[in-house]
């Protein structure tokens, strides 16, 4: 069995960029958490540090138990994009508009790191292992309304599905423009009927190439 990071590690990990995944270390201790795959130094200047996947995965393994709603923070528990329901007021203002964009900047910035060809517009592996939060804040940084108390307003949820979310966005007009959106940051989408109430939904899934 692999041995757990030290404690100085964990804190190297802990303290991590919440989107990027960027590292801040001593060279010793960068350097020894990419000897045990737990991080990747970029191949071009500035040379930074980021954890992989398996970094993010034992980030991820301490972090408190998530309620009965979808969790909704970015690995880390740092930013945490709207997935639509949330009990507690919206956060809203310039504010929360700088803290979008700069999330969804990290992202695309994640993606030309990690995908192999350097691609952004397709989604990469921290994507594919935080389904619900990709999709949400690629929705929220493109202007969409999550849904509050009401019923208007785009929600994201999981699906038994490997690789896919649903997006409830009970307005047409709404609901084909999160498709568009989706579609342009990368994701497969589909829309569907519930079977029973015949509710519209999208079915997205992470493009691969």
């Amino acid at each position: 069995m692999t041995r757990p990071p030290t404690a100085a590690q964990r804190r190297v990990i802990d303290a991590a960029d919440p989107v990027t995944g960027r590292l801040r270390g001593t060279e010793a201790q960068l350097a020894a958490l990419v000897k045990r795959g737990l991080a990747f130094r970029h191949p071009r200047p500035p040379h930074d540090h980021f954890l992989t996947p398996a970094g993010h995965r034992i980030r991820d393994a301490e972090e408190p138990a998530a309620p009965a709603e979808p969790e909704t923070a970015a690995a880390g528990g740092g930013f945490a994009a709207r997935v639509g329901g949330e009990e507690e007021a919206p956060q809203t203002g310039p504010a929360r508009v700088r803290e979008v964009h700069s999330a969804w900047q990290g992202l695309l910035e994640l993606r030309r790191m990690t995908n192999r060809d350097g691609a952004t517009d397709r989604p990469c592996d921290w994507e594919r292992t935080h389904l619900v939060q990709a999709a949400a804040l690629a929705l929220e940084a493109a202007g969409h309304r999550p849904a509050g108390a009401g019923p208007e307003g785009y929600r994201v949820r999981a699906t038994p599905q490997p690789e896919a979310v649903a997006v409830h966005e009970p307005a047409e007009e709404a609901r084909r423009a999160c498709a568009a959106t989706l579609e342009r940051a990368g994701w497969q989408v589909g829309e569907y009927a519930e079977p029973r109430t015949g509710r519209r939904y999208l079915l997205a899934s992470p493009r691969r190439a």
